[in-house]
């Protein structure tokens, strides 16, 4: 008799339905939970009948817990693919759930930590019940906050993802939902019926809004003021004088438990934090697994793991062991671009290019429209030599993603048009190869 799948799926009425179920290990992310999530997901955005996505834990205690850092800690140890692979899969199921095309409503019940807030935080629908613990604890493990926290918690209110990232602080359901990492509150008892009124294809908005539910302030509106005050300041050198400044109790437990943490994952989430805040999502993965591949090349992952999971003694040696032995070289390095072409090779997050091509008249116009979206030289004129010149051969090809190429409207255009078009995507895709980092999506 074999063990339950790690992960269960359903078709249920207008609704599939995605349950985390490893409850023993409080439903943490394996590699191939990751995997099958994703290939469900991409068919269930296919299949008409599914109007949403529900996932859920199996578990009481959590919805997920994160991943399964034990079985990272042991790859990155023996050197194994494993890890890697763990978080480019695990990157792009993050990226599959922020851009899934139809409602994804995550019901967060418990503990969700690390990976459990990347298979949440980026859908649609974020309900939290009244058990619900948030967390993103990973600079105390020598990592930092990834599975997106470079683009959510630079867009919390005013400075709380600064203060969350720095300090892994736990938030309950009503600091959750006013952190927005939670946008709906719904009683646990009410859950059952919720997902029933989904299986009948009730409308989302409709179904989570439940007249009379709402929660008093909670911690974060009352320190609002000091966390904007002390985590807006230019490093974490900064941050922690202002708290040392402000002799306030909460303001001397936050600089001592911040001290606690990983002075290298520190100024990485500081640096993130405000790099993410600039960037679109997917680039912020990018950035993300850039840093990851450091990161587990490193020092104080492991003896974060090792001091908190594995002996437990609660005393990291870290390495450098204070923010002083930090350059600003040395965290640089974790932002640059990996060797040669890995980036497009190992995490695949198409870049869209969308092109309306409804006005193209001739044959020029095609030519002249995708040229000038991708950013690519007129080489040799404008023709499918140009194009494959400049996509495959040229500085395309040293892009650090792969382009996805939507060309909508094409209803509108030239028989001739169509045709040229059509020999055009066939013939880029023989000058690839196998390589495919340029695909295309045509429209009506």
């Amino acid at each position: 008799m074999t063990d339950e799948p790690e992960v269960l799926f359903e078709h249920r009425g207008a609704i599939g339905l995605i349950t985390l179920n490893r409850p023993k290990a409080l439903n943490a992310l394996t590699h191939g939970m990751c995997l099958s999530m994703k290939a469900q997901l991409d068919e269930w955005a296919r299949t008409a009948s599914v109007k949403a996505v529900v996932i859920r834990g199996s578990s009481e205690k959590a919805f997920c817990a994160g991943g399964d850092i034990r079985a990272l800690y042991e790859s990155g140890k023996n050197g194994t693919p494993y890890a890697l692979d763990f978080y480019r899969d695990e990157y792009r199921l993050d990226a599959t759930i922020k851009h899934f095309p139809k409602p994804y409503i995550a019901l967060i019940r418990g503990i969700v930590m690390g990976g459990g807030v990347g298979v949440s935080v980026h859908g649609s629908h974020r309900v939290a019940d009244e058990s619900t613990v948030f967390a993103m604890p990973e600079t105390g493990i020598g990592l930092f906050p990834d599975v997106g926290g470079s683009y959510f918690l630079p867009r919390c209110p005013g400075d709380i993802g600064m203060y969350l990232a720095l300090t892994g602080a736990r938030l309950k359901t009503v600091d959750a939902l006013y952190a927005g990492v939670a946008t709906h509150f719904v009683r646990a008892a009410d859950w059952d019926t919720l997902i029933e009124e989904l299986v009948a294809g009730r409308a989302p908005n409709d179904a989570v809004n439940r007249a009379g539910e709402s929660l008093p302030p909670g911690f974060l509106a009352e320190h609002r003021d000091a966390i904007d005050r002390n985590f807006s300041k230019n490093s974490v050198e900064e941050i922690l004088a202002a708290l040392d400044a402000d002799h306030t109790d909460w303001s001397r437990d936050t600089a001592k438990t911040m001290r606690t943490k990983s002075p290298t994952s520190l100024k990485l989430a500081f640096r993130q934090n405000r790099e993410g805040k600039k960037l679109e999502f997917d680039d912020c993965m990018r950035m993300e697994y850039r840093m990851v591949n450091r990161v587990v090349a490193g020092h104080d992952f492991y003896e974060g793991v090792r001091a908190t999971i594995i002996d437990k003694d609660g005393a990291p040696n870290w390495s450098p062991a204070e923010l002083s032995g930090v350059s600003e070289a040395d965290v640089d390095a974790y932002f640059a671009p990996l060797p040669g072409d890995f980036d497009a090779q190992g995490l695949l997050f198409r870049k869209l290019v969308q092109i309306d091509a409804s006005h193209w008249k001739n044959v020029l116009d095609f030519y002249d429209a995708l040229l000038a979206a991708l950013g690519a030289p007129h080489w040799h004129g404008r023709n499918i030599n140009a194009l494959i010149d400049s996509m495959v051969y040229g500085n395309i090809n040293a892009i650090e993603a792969p382009y996805k190429i939507q060309v909508t409207g094409t209803a509108h255009i030239p028989a001739e048009v169509q045709q040229e078009l059509t020999f055009v995507v066939l013939a880029i895709g023989e000058a690839q190869g196998g390589n495919s980092d340029i695909e295309f999506e045509i429209c009506p």
